[in-house]
């Protein structure tokens, strides 16, 4: 790994702002292999030396992996000039360059998005080849479950504009309400898959994706980095043969 800024390698180890970095090393509190670093744009290398805060030996990560349960109404994009973006609700200790989401959520629709500044991890996320399911929560307007559309789903449904999904779980909860797994990112997919089978969603939430579900604690809003455990269950679960 590269030589690391002090000020940017507190900021990722602790999760605290450019600020808080600073006052940490101000006070004295970082160290490299035992000597008190203080000033932010002393460089080290997180490989080889050791590089403790408050005593404690500290992590470093090139890259940082964020999950968020994303509110309506908030868009999935770096920048958007008519609304806030995932990037504006983040909390400052998790913002840096570089940052994207790792697949969309339209304005209309919640759950889990994650949020990355890597884009070899974000392809292993989006690529169809990699067979990454989501799993959608979902209401719709009228009572069209049932049997027949969940067999229809397992081969494949036509999306309109002369699209097909590939084949997708139906998961039925009520006539009018249930969870689908879906394996690719087609714009809208989900709504347009329901559009064409005589039903619209009114409410829908993603809780899953790959191995890895939505965390109950973690409340409409919020966000935080992803741990190690975490970032091995999201590619556990591949595709099977439907």
């Amino acid at each position: 790994m590269a030589l690391v800024r002090m000020d940017k390698l507190v900021c990722t180890a602790a999760g605290c702002s450019r600020a808080d970095a600073k006052r940490l090393l101000s006070s004295g509190a970082v160290t490299v292999d035992g000597k008190t670093i203080k000033q932010g744009s002393v460089k080290a290398d997180p490989d080889s030396q050791t590089v403790c805060i408050g005593g404690k030996p500290v992590k470093y990560s090139e890259h940082i992996y964020i999950i968020m349960n994303k509110p309506l109404g908030v868009v999935s994009s770096t920048d958007d000039h008519d609304g806030q973006t995932v990037l504006d609700i983040l909390p400052e200790q998790l913002l840096r360059k570089g940052l994207f989401p790792a697949g969309r959520l339209d304005k209309y629709t919640c759950g889990m998005m994650i949020i990355t500044d890597d884009g070899d991890f974000a392809h292993r996320i989006l690529a169809p080849k990699k067979h990454l399911p989501k799993i959608y929560q979902f209401e719709l307007d009228a009572p069209i479950l049932n049997e027949q559309l969940r067999q229809k789903f397992l081969q494949g449904v036509y999306l309109g504009g002369g699209e097909y999904s590939s084949p997708a779980y139906l998961d039925i909860i009520s006539p009018t309400e249930g969870r689908v797994t879906i394996f690719e990112g087609i714009y809208h997919q989900v709504r347009r898959m329901f559009d064409q089978n005589g039903g619209h969603v009114i409410a829908l939430k993603r809780i899953k994706i790959g191995g890895l579900p939505l965390p109950d604690d973690l409340a409409e809003g919020m966000s935080r980095q992803l741990t190690d455990d975490e970032l091995k269950q999201l590619f556990e679960t591949e595709k099977e043969v439907l």
